[in-house]
């Protein structure tokens, strides 16, 4: 069994092995696509498979993904994979301690239980950083907060797209194939069996997201309530004072007081005093 490792899929012995083991040219076409979706899809004699390892950044919320195409054949497997993402150096490693005598459909299993395993590990580092989002938004909602809300909403979205395409793979690779040993079907029905879960796991984290941006919402709202509120009381206090000075003020004559000596005394006594009685009137009422 020949193992065929390319680092770029501009590598020029990819269209030699193309030649060589009949590849279809849609499916190298594909290969030097960097945005090609996740997918398998058969060959006259062998399977052609396209995965997005993960790995998420320490500070970052975007998913940083890169492209793992493979080609599983009878009697021969071909990679196509940048190393400088954690998650293809830590596969191929991987299928690398299995020995140079390992089959295609052996290496194809550890390299996509591998990369699955990538998935867990963005899932849990989401759930982390969405438990203190909500510690943020109860303690200090900000802007930033909510920016960081919609960053990780992408984010998930993203991640849930991934795992769905993958899923479809695993659902395909448990079914049977002249390529695929049946002993190895239990094998990948547990990694089908991981990809529902994560699927599972994902929309958990979707609902707890949404949810969070429920209460930074209500929490702006209260907060907004509390400011209107202190306003609004500081309105009414004032309101008496304003509607004396306001009568005084038009200089009408027979208003009280207004050839006294004493007059602004009075006047002034009474705003206060009618400030004063409104004051302990909303106390009354337990509106302050």
């Amino acid at each position: 069994m020949a193992w065929y490792e390319l680092k770029s899929a501009d590598d020029t012995r990819l269209d030699e092995l193309a030649e060589r083991f009949q590849l279809h040219p849609l499916h190298v076409q594909d290969c030097r696509d960097a945005d090609a979706r996740i997918k398998i899809e058969q060959g006259d004699n062998y399977h052609f498979i396209v995965l997005r390892p993960l790995q998420l950044l320490e500070g970052e919320e975007e998913l940083h993904q890169s492209p793992l195409t493979m080609f599983v054949g009878k009697e021969f497997f071909i990679t196509i994979g940048d190393e400088q993402c954690v998650a293809i150096r830590e596969a191929l490693e991987r299928a690398r301690r299995a020995g140079s005598d390992t089959l295609p459909d052996r290496l194809l299993y550890l390299i996509f239980d591998t990369v699955v395993d990538s998935y867990f590990k963005a899932v849990d580092t989401m759930d982390d950083r969405i438990d203190v989002v909500e510690d943020n938004v109860l303690d200090n909602p900000s802007p930033s907060t909510l920016q960081h809300i919609f960053d990780l909403k992408r984010a998930l979205i993203d991640l849930r797209r991934i795992i769905v395409n993958t899923r479809d793979i695993g659902m395909r690779l448990q079914r049977d194939s002249e390529l695929i040993d049946r002993e190895l079907y239990p094998f990948f029905r547990d990694i089908y069996d991981h990809l529902l879960r994560l699927a599972d796991s994902v929309e958990t984290l979707r609902d707890l997201l949404n949810n969070t941006l429920d209460v930074y919402l209500s929490s702006v709202a209260n907060r907004t309530n509390q400011v209107m509120k202190v306003l609004t009381v500081l309105s009414t206090i004032a309101l008496p004072a304003l509607v004396i000075s306001g009568i005084y003020g038009m200089n009408l004559k027979g208003l009280p007081f207004l050839d006294s000596n004493y007059g602004s005394a009075i006047v002034g006594g009474m705003m206060v005093l009618s400030t004063v009685l409104l004051l302990i009137l909303l106390r009354a009422l337990r509106w302050l």
